[in-house]
């Protein structure tokens, strides 16, 4: 039952930190920053892009945990995958 804790625990953490990453990742992309007449007077794009750098490193981070959490059930589907290839029909 820990397992499934700490599972969850990092699936949650990832969702948080692809949202830092992805929204700070929008507002550091330089078309929408002109369309929506942003500059340096208005946003802190220092603290924006230290933060973006720290979520996207946290992010490696916990995509390389959650995949080591799940290897097992990755390699039996990657087996059944490979193994039932000749099961299914041609299209």
């Amino acid at each position: 039952m820990k397992i499934q804790i700490v599972k969850w625990c990092v699936n949650v953490a990832m969702g948080v930190a692809f949202l830092a990453c992805f929204l700070t990742g929008l507002v550091k992309f330089v078309p929408l920053q002109q369309a929506l007449g942003l500059n340096e007077l208005v946003l802190p794009f220092a603290f924006i892009s230290a933060l973006h750098d720290w979520s996207g490193l946290l992010l490696g981070i916990l995509v390389a945990i959650h995949l080591f959490l799940n290897r097992r059930w990755i390699l039996k589907m990657t087996k059944k995958m490979l193994t039932d290839a000749g099961d299914l029909p041609a299209e």
